[in-house]
């Protein structure tokens, strides 16, 4: 049996962390350690924390890291991985609860499959008091059939390549992943980071049924939202650049990261990461007129980029609608 670590990030959570170290804690797979970095919370998030493993905790051993500054969430979440020691690291934010059997199910998948470096999964949402809301995470995703279908057949990079699939609080990875890993670039989410690194250099799988209640309350650091017509409108009257800069430089950065990641990434792969990160800089440089866009934008959808390494239609029509924003230096003078 492997040794298992938790990351918990904490920030103001007293609220929420008892009842999610407690479902850490009760797991038929009990955790060897739970590293807990804590982003100089406010409240007695650390003292509910000390208290449920001392109560609790069995065997499981606690670390606490304590920021006397907020490092924001990303560098938390590597503070908090680096820390660890475990063969396999699974993921928590400080808000959710883990359903029974959610590390073991997801351990059943790695010791399954040794080609595997990272698995995720669904979760139920539920609101700021615990009462499910009729949805779960990947519809609120709106996770297509084909894309889950193309992680099953070991073709998670393709799938990810187009948006991002994997929330964080569902993971569970092996260690090698996360000395990959870092340091985390500053425009990835460290989610998103992850995830791309394990498909790349091992693969990535989904653990099946909802492996956590998800907990949307309103406050949440980094959550998803639902997918419906008005967030569709708003995308496409949304300012473009900002966006379009992270895209280039995230996988830019990834690019440029190839070399050390060596060996573990298969020739084919590192090509498709290349033509990702050269279709964003196409993107995040477009014209500012509307009109100038139009020939260029659809060259590239004829061609496939846009089904291959964007969303299809709906970035062809994305990037030709959007207006422009201003210059970061032009908003910081306004």
């Amino acid at each position: 049996m492997p040794t298992i670590s938790v990351a918990m990030c904490t920030y103001g959570g007293a609220r929420w962390a008892r009842d999610q170290v407690r479902s850490i804690l009760e797991q038929d797979v009990v955790p060897d350690e739970l590293v807990v970095s804590d982003d100089a919370s406010p409240d007695d998030t650390l003292e509910i924390i000390e208290h449920e493993v001392a109560l609790v905790g069995g065997r499981t051993r606690l670390r606490i890291l304590r920021n006397p500054e907020p490092l924001g969430v990303v560098a938390n979440f590597q503070q908090a991985l680096l820390a660890t020691v475990g063969d396999v690291v699974a993921l928590s934010d400080q808000d959710d609860v883990w359903r029974s059997g959610r590390l073991a199910r997801a351990l059943a998948v790695l010791e399954r499959r040794p080609d595997v470096g990272l698995t995720f999964g669904d979760a139920r949402i539920i609101d700021g008091n615990g009462k499910p809301t009729g949805t779960t995470l990947f519809e609120m995703l709106r996770i297509e059939r084909g894309e889950r279908a193309s992680v099953e057949a070991g073709r998670g990079l393709e799938a990810l390549l187009r948006r991002s699939l994997v929330t964080g609080a569902t993971v569970l990875m092996r260690r090698e992943v996360v000395e990959r890993a870092v340091p985390f670039p500053i425009d990835w989410v460290h989610d998103e980071w992850l995830a791309v690194v394990a498909a790349l250099t091992s693969g990535v799988a989904i653990v099946p049924g909802e492996l956590i209640d998800y907990r949307l309350h309103g406050g949440n650091q980094i959550g998803v939202s639902k997918f419906t017509p008005r967030t569709v409108l708003m995308r496409l009257t949304e300012p473009r650049r900002e966006r379009n800069r992270r895209m280039a430089s995230q996988w830019t950065e990834l690019e440029t990261r190839l070399p050390a990641l060596g060996e573990a990434v298969p020739a084919a792969e590192a090509a498709l990461v290349r033509r990702k990160a050269q279709h964003e800089r196409f993107r995040a440089g477009l014209a500012d007129d509307r009109l100038g866009r139009l020939g260029p934008v659809l060259a590239r959808a004829r061609f496939g980029d846009y089904s291959r390494f964007s969303r299809g239609a709906q970035d062809v029509l994305r990037d030709l609608v959007q207006p422009v924003g201003p210059e970061p230096n032009d908003a910081a003078r306004q």
